[in-house]
């Protein structure tokens, strides 16, 4: 009822200009001049045409519009109801049996209902975004195809901070052209006196992620020194305000795909159901708690070492999903009846493992058996908790660096990885699945934190050797693949992220001293040498394996030859009894024991 009151108004004024279109294909029939018995036709067949009207634009929910953001899917559904109309009131005059009725009237009266109804919205919404306005901001140049240009123009229509003066275009057959009357410049022209010539406070990219050439204008676009601005991704939209342009960020210029996801599935897996994750309140950990939490998680177990960490994630899923059940335990994966007792308590459909250290140089000095203690007997303790609880799924994290390892962390969570398809066999009713990906922007430990800090400071960005390559992607989509890797896995199986092209380090620290608006050199890059434990480049697949495809574009399932169970209870057994303080090279030898491939530099 309140709906029909507020669109009452409206819907009269549509069938008001129907009822004029229908007076004026006539008067357009006859040359503004009607013959009597004509007036008479028209006014008998009047009331059925108000009718007709009212059943057909009702019917296509014309009424439902709001003619302030008339656009085209409108504008189809007007077309429906006008032609919807138009054919009752052809019926109509078939059945009243009007006598020498002009055929014409029954094709130029929804012409021009059309068009006045199409004018009046058009000059309603024009009248409003008049009223809003007009130019109001700092002025930004857009950098994008027409297509990415239009798409930028819609989204800064309501904004007050910012209005578009011109585009950059990639594509030379778009320039000199116009879209919403603002003016298609090309790339190549002088970015820094044309900003300059129309006072330009940021250049805005509309540029999708993967697009082509999207690097190569952004790295020009950088060295103007004018801000780079760029639209949010969807998967922003619910942290952040709507679509308003933000600062454009390291992962932007990088360029990585928006990750396609199953969506259904997940949320049957995880809809209304207990999930546990173990490392809650790291980088990785956080954001699935993030992602599962938007699934529907009824509610979400959360396990971390850190006080802290946990005190944070604990305040933002209070705040973002106040209906989820959260649950926060500062436990230890080390430690087995704890853990077990959690999961017991909670019977979690599907159980995450992110606890793990992951800091290469850390554990490669004083603390190799702090990493077995946790990445592998942590592991361990998981698996089986996650198999006594009658858990449906486990997903370990792994890592790039446990492919062919030449460090203690990667060996351990390769080792982690054999456990976990040990324990597969132990529990039939648990599906299994390890997901290994590289280096993730922006999490802790890595250097994107420290380099932003370097450049800050004035430098030096120091970058270990001038050749060394790493895979990287970020935060959001790590997650995201991890849970679709959950979704799709069969127990045992070892799946690998599509990292896409190896970065080179010190190319990402000069990019995000471009980004920062610096040049080399204001900042210098030194190399300091490769740290102990590091290698020049990471690897997905082992030598003696092979990957299988899926039907996901970017996950892939690792073939492994190495595929012999492991005597769980002596792994564990062996890191009890190794002692407060272990010989550094004893643990390294007790490693090569178990991680065949694993060739320590030292």
């Amino acid at each position: 009822m309140q709906l029909f009151r507020s669109t009452l108004p409206l819907f009269a004024a549509d069938l008001a200009l129907t009822l004029l279109a229908w007076w004026g294909a006539f008067w357009l029939r006859f040359n503004l001049d009607i013959p009597d018995e004509f007036i008479q036709l028209a006014l008998l067949a009047s009331p059925w045409c108000l009718v007709a009207y009212t059943v057909g634009l009702a019917s296509a929910r014309v009424h439902r519009q709001v003619w302030s953001y008339i656009g085209l899917s409108e504008l189809r559904q007007l077309v429906i109801g006008i032609g919807l109309g138009a054919l009752l009131v052809t019926a109509g005059v078939v059945m009243l049996r009007l006598p020498a009725f002009p055929r014409s009237i029954l094709l130029l009266q929804p012409l021009i209902a059309l068009v006045l109804l199409g004018a009046a919205r058009a000059g309603w919404r024009t009248l409003v975004e008049r009223r809003q306005g007009g130019k109001h901001g700092k002025a930004v140049l857009i950098l994008g195809t027409l297509q990415e240009a239009s798409d930028a123009l819609r989204a800064l229509k309501g904004s007050s901070q910012w209005h578009a003066v011109g585009i950059l275009s990639p594509q030379k057959a778009d320039i000199g052209r116009a879209l919403h009357s603002v003016r298609v410049w090309g790339v190549s022209e002088g970015m820094v006196q044309l900003a300059g010539s129309m006072d330009v406070r940021a250049l805005l990219v509309a540029s999708q992620p993967g697009s082509a050439g999207r690097q190569e204008m952004l790295l020009r676009a950088a060295d103007t020194g004018i801000p780079l601005l760029t639209l949010p991704r969807p998967d922003e939209w619910i942290r952040n305000d709507g679509t308003a342009p933000r600062k454009l960020e390291l992962e932007d210029l990088l360029g990585r795909m928006p990750v396609q996801l199953d969506v259904a599935g997940l949320a049957d897996l995880f809809s209304g159901q207990t999930v546990l994750v173990t490392g809650a309140g790291g980088s990785i950990g956080s954001e699935l708690c993030r992602q599962i939490a938007r699934f529907g998680a009824q509610c979400l177990v959360c396990v971390d070492v850190s006080e802290f960490a946990v005190y944070q994630l604990e305040q933002e899923l209070r705040e973002a999903h106040p209906q989820m059940r959260g649950v926060y335990y500062t436990a230890n994966v080390r430690e087995p009846e704890r853990l077990s007792a959690i999961a017991r308590k909670h019977r979690p459909v599907a159980f995450f493992h992110a606890a793990a250290y992951k800091h290469v140089p850390l554990m490669e000095q004083l603390n190799e058996i702090e990493a077995l203690r946790t990445n592998v007997a942590g592991t361990l303790h998981s698996a089986r908790a996650a198999g006594e609880c009658g858990a449906s799924r486990f997903v370990m994290i792994s890592t790039d660096k446990a492919v062919n390892p030449t460090n203690v962390m990667g060996a351990s969570k390769r080792l982690a990885e054999q456990l976990v398809q040990t324990v597969a066999s132990r529990y039939s009713g648990t599906q299994y699945v390890s997901v290994r990906f590289g280096n993730v922007l922006g999490s802790s430990g890595s250097v994107v934190p420290l380099f932003t800090r370097q450049i800050a400071e004035g430098g030096p960005v120091t970058v270990t050797h001038p050749d060394i390559v790493r895979f990287f992607m970020t935060i959001p989509e790590a997650a995201q693949l991890v849970l679709q890797a959950g979704l799709m896995g069969r127990s045992g199986q070892i799946y690998v992220l599509d990292m896409g092209e190896p970065v080179k380090i010190v190319e990402l620290a000069r990019m995000m001293i471009r980004l920062s608006g610096k040049a080399e050199q204001d900042v210098p890059i030194v190399f300091t040498g490769l740290r102990p434990g590091e290698k020049l480049y990471e690897e997905l697949l082992a030598d003696d394996e092979t990957s299988v495809a899926t039907h996901h574009p970017k996950l892939r399932i690792a073939k492994t030859s190495n595929g012999h169970d492991i005597d769980l209870n002596a792994v564990l057994s062996w890191i009890e009894n190794a002692g407060p303080e272990p010989d550094e090279v004893r643990v390294r030898e007790w490693l090569r024991s178990h991680v065949q491939e694993y060739t320590p530099m030292r």
